[in-house]
């Protein structure tokens, strides 16, 4: 995974845009890949869905909390991504009251699956999810890698650690120390 660009895909997103008017005011935007990963250095990760327990109550808003930290070590972004539609992930951003990280919906999993991470998680009425992983990204390219162990169809734990925040900045700070 180290070395290896970010898959090439566009997401079908929802955008505010107050000219649509209305008590629905948003409209479709595309953006590809590289409209989220070129030029940027970026904290990237992924879990299993939207309003679930581990990833509503810790994992999300842990990132949200940690956001000034890692800005401090040179990150320019935090993105989620998660196979829910744009009106799923919009959605949960508002109940996390979300201003830090930004929410990527991978409806159709395709990104998921470009990366590899894509799972089946019908044991629990899922469907195709993500396994949870997290990556730094620099300009699209996969600089540091956190994948949660025990990759597999239809787990029965969702294991949470290495793609902690937590975790992604002590390994942050430990590289600029060494560096």
């Amino acid at each position: 995974m180290l070395g290896r660009k970010v898959p090439a895909v566009t997401f079908r997103t929802r955008v505010r845009d107050e000219a649509v008017g209305g008590s629905n005011p948003f409209r479709w935007q595309d953006v590809t890949s590289d409209g989220y990963f070129a030029g940027k250095r970026v904290v990237l990760f992924s879990l299993p869905g939207a309003f679930t327990p581990t990833c509503s109550t810790y994992q999300l808003p842990d990132f949200e909390k940690l956001a000034p930290e890692f800005r401090a070590l040179g990150i320019d972004e935090i993105y989620c991504v998660s196979v829910n539609d744009a009106f799923v992930m919009n959605a949960w951003g508002k109940s996390q009251g979300l201003e830090n990280v930004k929410l990527i919906p991978d409806g159709s999993g395709e990104f998921t699956r470009k990366m590899g991470m894509l799972v089946a998680k019908d044991n629990l009425g899922f469907g195709m999810r993500s396994w949870r992983y997290a990556a730094i990204v620099n300009n699209g390219i996969v600089e540091q890698w956190f994948e949660e162990e025990g990759y597999s169809d239809n787990c029965d734990s969702d294991p949470y650690g290495i793609s902690s925040p937590q975790n992604i900045l002590a390994a942050l700070k430990s590289r600029k120390i060494a560096a």
